[in-house]
């Protein structure tokens, strides 16, 4: 378990010299100052009419942040109690102590026996609240947090907390692209948290960690493990990393040692310390050192305020070293744990600077950290999160921060923290007491995949709908991207995209027109398969050009221009070599002659354009069929009316003849077909053509 108080992860603790006094009873992302005076009330009623001398050695080691200690002590005197009050108020204690030194189980246990015993335990219905949230039993703790506002309607405290329960279900459910292991190689049964860069390689870390064979092997009655140290570890060229040894130099020391920060070379190490100040007296203060071969320099003390007796800590230093982040609870700070910064001016730190409300809150602000792109990390449990402490980055656009919540599963119900990256690469690591953690806080890496685009393209014949094998698969990309594949036996071909691109997809293969798609990557920002049909058709196969005339007339509605367009590509880029009958089609009203006359006209008018486009005129043959050949439905054509409201009863297979029509039960069906048989087609009559060489005038 991490030592809260020394290394400023708890939300309850504020420092004063040598001596740690709790903040009693402020729930996470409470108005500090109206809560002290909540519970100032409840505690001198509870002290004056059940409080008896039992409780006094427990209290003390309470007051003095030695909520470990404390635990046993209030056991003892429960044992001891004879009155309800006082057992009342030592099982809320006891609690109290579980819920500060993050062992939620135990928590949630004792604050259920407070409010089994005094249902208008109100404060009780908050902290049990928050422990359920963290255990995950998120129900639960709506329930209890819902039984809290009963109490306080518009506490802001109880309102945000109720609203990370429901954060924490939609995050959970809906998570992001990152991935996050724990570092096994690091962990142990102990606290291990803090970490940071030992080489400019990434190959090397340092971090905080309360395990066996600590400087002095001392236990902090704080959390009942051993005082922090600094522990360093190292991967081979195999990617194993080595057993953690404590950190060369005078860096450790019989107490606290922890949350460093590296500069980028790895060169100069900020970290967080408690020692002794001139007068005996134990202040907790950022040290920095250098490295010294493979050890580190002698520690000094980073001057940030003028009294030592003000805790500081968590430095973060800013890539080009010239801010230096931290975090502390100085007088100026909008309550809580602040982030603060100073800047390196003529060789020393500038006068400190609150980072202000976007990022700091009433609640904690902690373990900062500045990213190389400019982006800025932090831990919070001010702004809304899932529980505890969320990691969140914040950007700073248009002169002011935007803070964002990095959601699950960097996230979790628990505390998340002390997040750090390499410079080029969305990958580093983070510390959290999640569920999964082996102790009390793990160190956990992530990173974040990149975006796999997959194209699966599947090549049919526009006839047979089959799919067809060994076709040509020419990918054309914005980015420059232009690679051919062969499609596989059942004419599919799996393709890898580039995001934020536009791709054309041209198709080829002996007996066929060739073929065209487009699809476009932009906005795609998760993982996805795209299914995408092209068809080909037969040389042999009639093909629809969608061009438009007005009743009776033969002169192209403008509306037309996009798809003669198309068939100049076809022509022109797709298909240089073939020659094409060019055919008009009526439906079956009217003479003969007349639809004759008049479709002659049409599919002229469409050959008259292609050579006004630069097509070539014995390419092009115009003929006018009339009513003499109906369509034919194609596989194609019949998936695409199946979807269309009123043309679901046109098949695959089915001709349009007059007959056809007529036994079509509905005027509006009859219709419909009659509007397919007015159609103008194309179908190649060669594939050997030999285009023209034109000079240049």
């Amino acid at each position: 378990m991490r030592n809260n108080s020394i290394l400023f992860s708890d939300k309850n603790c504020i420092f004063t010299q040598n001596l740690i006094f709790s903040v009693y009873e402020t729930p996470r992302h409470m108005n500090i100052r109206k809560i002290i005076l909540i519970l100032a009330c409840i505690t001198t009623m509870n002290t004056g009419q059940g409080q008896s001398i039992v409780t006094e050695k427990a209290d003390a080691a309470f007051k003095r942040g030695k909520y470990f200690e404390a635990i046993d002590l209030y056991k003892y005197a429960f044992a001891k109690a004879k009155d309800r009050l006082t057992k009342n108020y030592i099982n809320y204690q006891t609690a109290l102590c579980y819920y500060k030194i993050n062992d939620y189980r135990q928590a949630e246990i004792w604050f259920k026996k407070v409010t089994r015993r005094d249902p208008h335990s109100n404060m009780a219905f908050l902290y049990l609240g928050h422990a359920l949230h963290a255990n995950n039993k998120l129900d639960e703790a709506e329930e209890n947090l819902k039984k809290f506002l009963e109490f306080y309607p518009n506490d802001p405290t109880g309102t945000i907390s109720l609203q990370s329960v429901q954060l924490a279900r939609d995050w959970t459910t809906n998570p992001t692209r990152y991935k996050v292991v724990p570092m096994y190689w690091f962990n142990s049964k102990y606290s291990d948290f803090g970490i940071a860069y030992a080489r400019d390689n990434y190959r090397s870390v340092i971090f905080t960690s309360s395990r066996e064979g600590v400087t002095g092997g001392k236990i902090n009655p704080v959390t009942g493990e051993y005082y922090t140290d600094l522990f360093i570890s190292t991967m081979d060229r195999k990617g194993n990393w080595s057993k953690p040894e404590p950190i060369e130099g005078e860096i450790n020391t019989e107490f606290e040692e922890g949350a460093p920060s590296t500069n980028a070379k790895a060169s100069i190490m900020y970290f967080t310390s408690v020692r002794e100040n001139d007068k005996g007296q134990l202040t907790t203060q950022i040290y920095v050192s250098k490295r010294d071969g493979t050890g580190w320099s002698k520690p000094e003390r980073v001057v940030l305020f003028e009294s030592d007796t003000i805790a500081v800590g968590h430095p973060a230093l800013s890539p080009d070293e010239k801010i230096l982040y931290f975090v502390t609870s100085a007088p100026g700070g909008l309550g809580g744990k602040d982030i603060w910064y100073s800047t390196l001016e003529g060789g020393k730190w500038s006068r400190p600077k609150n980072m202000g409300p976007e990022i700091n809150t009433p609640g904690d602000e902690v373990f900062p950290f500045a990213h190389p792109d400019g982006t800025f990390y932090f831990s919070s449990n001010g702004h809304p999160g899932m529980g505890g402490l969320d990691i969140f980055r914040a950007n700073f656009t248009d002169g002011r921060w935007i803070v964002k919540n990095m959601q699950f599963p960097i996230n979790s119900v628990r505390d998340d923290f002390g997040i750090i990256f390499e410079s080029n690469v969305e990958r580093g690591y983070f510390c959290s007491n999640r569920a999964e953690s082996r102790g009390s806080d793990d160190i956990f890496q992530f990173n974040l995949p990149p975006v796999e685009i997959k194209l699966i393209a599947k090549i049919k014949s526009e006839r047979t709908n089959e799919g067809i094998s060994d076709a040509s698969v020419n990918l054309i990309g914005s980015d420059g991207t232009n690679e051919t594949k062969s499609t596989e036996q059942n004419g599919t071909l799996t393709l890898i995209l580039n995001p934020n691109t536009d791709y054309s997809i041209i198709t080829r293969k002996g007996g066929f027109l060739a073929g065209r798609g487009k699809l476009s990557t932009y906005g795609i920002t998760e993982s996805k398969t795209i299914e995408l049909d092209i068809y080909m058709t037969p040389n042999d196969a009639p093909r629809l050009v969608n061009v438009m005339y007005d009743f009776g007339k033969w002169e192209l509605r403008p509306e037309s221009i996009t798809a003669l367009e198309e068939l100049v590509q076809i022509l022109r880029d797709d298909n240089p070599n073939i020659t094409i009958e060019l055919s008009a089609h009526t439906d079956a009203r009217g003479s003969a002659q007349f639809n004759k006359e008049l479709s002659q006209k049409r599919a002229q008018s469409v050959v008259d354009f292609l050579i006004l486009y630069g097509i070539d005129a014995e390419r092009l043959t115009a003929v006018g069929y009339g009513k003499d050949r109906p369509k034919i439905i194609s596989p194609k054509e019949a998936a695409e009316f199946a979807t269309m409201p009123g043309y679901e009863f046109l098949k695959a297979g089915v001709a349009l003849t007059e007959t056809y029509i007529n036994s079509l039960p509905t005027e509006e069906m009859k219709e419909i077909a009659h509007s397919l048989n007015r159609r103008t087609e194309f179908r190649v009559t060669g594939t050997d053509y030999v285009p023209r060489v034109r000079r240049r005038k």
